[in-house]
């Protein structure tokens, strides 16, 4: 591999690999790209070496709130697209705009190090084909995804049938004539308690807290495109949205489901329209928290057991970088703490792409955010105004773009942003990059 020291190297083609590839392409900013699979989707691949998908898997947003701008899915694609769906999309995205060739595809990325202070370069080490190669580059932009490595909390006790992590899940066949207990009751758990409501002997939710379930059409449209271009106050978009969920889902505690101990929007709401009608119908029943397992049996803090036979940890997943150390991305809490999540406070040649969160922000916030790191690049190199400004503003310390919204202490909320505050803020610095390059 030729020239590499003005490149930057760019782990992963997932959507947010995609979107920085496709940036940094129109921008000139040199990259090589890295990917483990042997093409271009990440997550959404289910034949991907690390994929967590299963089945069953449709997008959560509506395909018109998370398509790039720039690339609107088909007409023909469904408002709730499944993953085979997105798996083409993602493929049509790369070759649209000529990604392909600027991937080596089938290399782990397996270490990268600096090879000094901030602009000094770095080495990258990849495994392909059973032999590791290296190169120095300029810089690193992670973006190899953030839902690959499980989360698997300890319980006391050891459970005598199988044990599962959502990541292991792949077809509600595994679930045939089964005795099923699903940990977890996030959009993924509840996703796969309905499917196992078809195929297992029985299915059981275990909830530590209460959510808010969020249906998937409201008066006929996709939930999440009713918001309209007025951005209301959170205590009124509390109450609006309060009150339309009251309407359409009516008590979700009659059945049997914890009230939630927070208030709405203080974590990710469940998108499901299909696990209370199970829990009407019977077909679920609701579970406390576990306390311990002995054997095939499953005691609960409330003091209540059963046995089963398959028990499913839809418990979530963890930031997961392993080929760089922790202190490099300056990791504080349960992630890594950046400037708009994604620029290092101290270094310019090392970026973490894709690791935020938000209700609504699609892949739109993302193609931003990529777009607002590529134009920084391109204008630390020009000495523009506006990229010595952002640089000097990331800094002097920061805050995570919250808009004033006090997240569930939780890992998986650790990176969440309230939408329109961070859209804002990117936003509004991809204009200023803008300008001063004019």
């Amino acid at each position: 591999m030729d020239n590499t020291r003005d490149r930057f190297a760019l782990i992963g083609a997932g959507p947010m690999g995609l979107a920085a590839a496709k940036v940094m392409k129109e921008q000139g900013v040199a990259f090589q790209g890295f990917e483990l699979s042997d093409g271009v989707g990440g997550l959404w691949d289910i034949a991907a070496p690390r994929s967590t998908m299963y089945e069953s898997a449709h997008l959560i947003s509506s395909k018109h709130m998370t398509e790039f701008a720039d690339f609107p899915m088909r007409d023909e694609v469904a408002e709730y697209p499944s993953h085979r769906e997105m798996k083409r999309y993602f493929d049509e995205f790369a070759d649209h705009y000529g990604l392909r060739e600027h991937y080596l595809f089938g290399a782990e990325v397996v270490r990268v190090e600096p090879l000094g202070g901030d602009g000094e370069g770095w080495r990258v080490v990849w495994r392909r084909d059973g032999e590791e190669q290296e190169a120095v580059f300029a810089g690193v932009m992670i973006a190899n995804g953030t839902l690959s490595e499980p989360n698997l909390p300890e319980f006391e006790g050891e459970f005598a049938g199988e044990f599962l992590h959502s990541a292991d899940y792949k077809s509600a066949r595994q679930f045939d004539g089964k005795r099923v207990l699903v940990i977890g009751a996030g959009n993924s758990g509840c996703d796969i308690a309905v499917d196992a409501v078809h195929h297992a002997q029985s299915v059981d939710l275990s909830m530590r807290r209460g959510y808010y379930f969020v249906p998937k059409y409201v008066f006929g449209k996709p939930a999440d495109t009713l918001g309209g271009a007025i951005r209301l106050p959170m205590w009124l978009k509390r109450r609006v949205d309060g009150m339309i969920l009251r309407w359409f889902v009516g008590d979700a505690q009659k059945y049997g489901l914890p009230k939630p101990d927070y208030r709405l929007y203080e974590s990710h709401p469940v998108v499901n329209s299909l696990i209370l009608f199970h829990l009407g119908h019977g077909d679920i029943a609701i579970r406390p928290d576990i306390a311990r397992f002995d054997g095939r049996a499953v005691v609960f803090k409330d003091g209540s057991h059963r046995e089963y036979d398959l028990v499913l940890a839809a418990t979530g997943y963890r930031l997961h970088y392993p080929f760089i150390d922790d202190a490099l991305l300056n990791w504080q809490g349960d992630a890594p703490h950046l400037y708009l999540n994604t620029i290092h406070p101290e270094r310019d040649d090392l970026f973490v792409l894709g690791m935020v969160e938000a209700s609504g922000l699609g892949w739109q916030g993302r193609h931003e955010q990529a777009e607002m790191v590529v134009r920084y690049i391109r204008g630390l190199r020009a000495g523009s105004a506006a990229a010595k400004a952002l640089q000097a503003e990331k800094a002097g310390g920061f805050e995570r773009a919250t808009g004033g919204m006090k997240y569930l202490a939780l890992a998986r909320m650790a990176y969440y942003v309230d939408k329109s505050t961070y859209r804002k803020a990117v936003t509004g610095w991809i204009g200023r990059l803008k300008k001063g390059a004019a």
